[in-house]
């Protein structure tokens, strides 16, 4: 586990950190041991809360390449300049991730760089896409 320090979420929704003693993968889920965490009680109130890390513990993405967050809230705008909406979340689909734009419709438009989409501009806040407006 690389990242030492955690944040879980708190059922108020606030963040609490939490420092990793240590941990390990096991199945679709996570095995930790987090500092002042010492009995099963304790451990028990945490299980299932989502797991967050501040965004500068994250490596710099390279050139054309976006963590999902980074797309989030982003305007999609096809080649003809047609609003879309905009991107709500991600899925991954194992083939290719898919933005889920939300505006006057929900759409579903796969992630494929050249293809489908042809630029993403995080400064402008906007995402272009080679996408039918009415598909």
């Amino acid at each position: 586990m690389r990242y030492r320090t955690w944040y879980l979420q708190q059922r108020d929704g606030g963040w609490q950190e939490f420092s990793l003693l240590e941990g390990r993968q096991q199945g679709k889920g996570v095995v930790a041991h987090l500092q002042d965490c010492e009995d099963r009680d304790q451990a028990h109130a945490l299980m299932g809360r989502e797991i967050g890390i501040r965004r500068d513990q994250l490596p710099a993405t390279a050139p054309g390449e976006y963590y999902w967050s980074d797309l989030q809230g982003l305007k999609v705008i096809t080649l003809e300049g047609d609003a879309l909406g905009t991107v709500d979340h991600l899925i991954e689909t194992g083939a290719n991730d898919v933005l889920v734009v939300k505006g006057e419709r929900e759409r579903l438009i796969p992630f494929i760089s050249e293809q489908v989409i042809v630029a993403v501009d995080l400064d402008a806040g906007e995402i272009q896409v080679d996408w039918d407006k009415d598909f």
